[in-house]
């Protein structure tokens, strides 16, 4: 029920690509893990976009870490949901990401130093554009599926709009067609949290040989506190102590760790501060921030689908606050008002916006049937 041991590929594109901000970047690499064959046709092909923190590794086990699991490796698989006994799963690490795609870490050939805050900005749509050039390394003309989960969700959504001829569905999973003001104040915050680090040096901390782990920690403990339920935390912790056998029930006004939640944000914010870069963070987080593709339509997301001909898959989670369920109301109706194909669930699960990464029966046999039914259209 697995892929196994998978080991990444680096693609080099010499061509400089576009960016929406004005810029272009040249010579960047883009790193691969593919899944599965691609049959003759080249019509089974699945990618899977990555959210915010993750990266192209979504099934398997790490040829260099065995203790790394892909990220979505309960969906892809051999028997799973998007089953790569008759599908080709390509998941890439988006540009400005710091999993060996080419972004701040980098070095810039024309400085010879990092590229550290002077990086590009990058959006979602930049995103979709490179991922095309993925598709056209491996011959594909046309995706069977565009796939991706909260901010991986608006980049299949954009494939739709962007790319109307090269994909024949899109399932978006747990999120928006724009963030509320609320996510993008969120947002901020957290990059306030890495600004305000004496170790952020203005993004250029790597000449310092220092890392804001102080900033990447409260972003990360921000985060994760909305990517839960009320329900799902108080479960989880509740209000339990943290405290050795026989300590005194007095408070403590130390200010350490005295809750068990307390314990646990500060665990995935060290954990998060160890592998993932600051600046990466920063210009991941804007992405999310700008993506509105109802904006230069009047903000009418029906008139921004106009030219969509995909199918499509759109779930969303009731406990989900983050991304709420009327947020992918309103992609659904976007849909509906240009008369397309479009499949629509509200899972009752109480985990909030993560539920989209765990395996959940319902949200699983669902994705399933969906791509069982795609496997059946295929030519070979």
């Amino acid at each position: 029920m697995s892929v196994g041991v998978v080991t990444p590929q680096i693609l080099n594109f010499a061509e400089p690509l576009s960016l929406q901000s004005g810029a272009s970047i040249a010579n960047y690499d883009l790193v691969v893990e593919t899944y599965g064959q691609l049959n003759p046709a080249k019509d089974n092909a699945v990618l899977i976009c990555h959210a915010l923190n993750a990266s192209h590794h979504v099934a398997g086990v790490s040829a260099t870490d065995p203790e790394s699991i892909g990220w979505w490796d309960n969906m892809v698989g051999p028997g799973k949901p998007v089953d790569t006994n008759h599908f080709f799963v390509i998941g890439v690490n988006n540009l400005g990401s710091c999993f060996g795609s080419t972004g701040p870490m980098s070095i810039n050939p024309a400085t010879q130093k990092p590229y550290g805050a002077s990086f590009p900005v990058v959006t979602v749509e930049d995103w979709v554009n490179a991922q095309a050039r993925v598709a056209d390394h491996f011959g594909i003309k046309k995706f069977a599926a565009v796939m991706g989960g909260s901010l991986g969700g608006m980049q299949a959504m954009a494939w739709g709009m962007m790319y109307p001829d090269r994909v024949a569905n899109c399932v978006v999973v747990a999120s928006t067609p724009k963030l509320s003001a609320q996510n993008i104040a969120f947002n901020e915050v957290a990059r306030s949290a890495i600004l305000s680090d004496p170790d952020f040096h203005g993004g250029d901390y790597y000449a310092h040989n220092v890392k804001p782990r102080r900033g990447l920690r409260v972003a990360r403990m921000i985060g994760h506190i909305t990517y839960l339920s009320d329900d799902d935390m108080a479960e989880k912790f509740g209000r339990e102590l943290k405290r050795a056998d026989g300590d005194s029930d007095a408070y403590n006004f130390s200010f350490d760790v005295e809750f068990e939640v307390e314990s646990y944000l500060r665990y995935q914010g060290e954990k998060f501060a160890d592998y993932f870069d600051a600046n990466t963070y920063l210009l991941i987080t804007r992405a999310l921030d700008y993506f509105d593709p109802a904006k230069a339509h009047r903000n009418n997301l029906s008139q921004a689908m106009a030219d969509v001909s995909a199918k499509f898959l759109v779930v969303s989670f009731s406990t989900d606050w983050r991304f709420a369920p009327e947020r992918s109301r309103e992609i659904v109706k976007a849909l509906l008002d240009n008369k397309l194909d479009v499949t629509y669930a509200e899972i009752d699960a109480p985990h909030g916006h993560d539920a989209f990464l765990l395996e959940d029966p319902r949200y699983h046999n669902l994705v399933a049937a969906y791509f069982e039914q795609i496997s059946r259209g295929l030519q070979s």
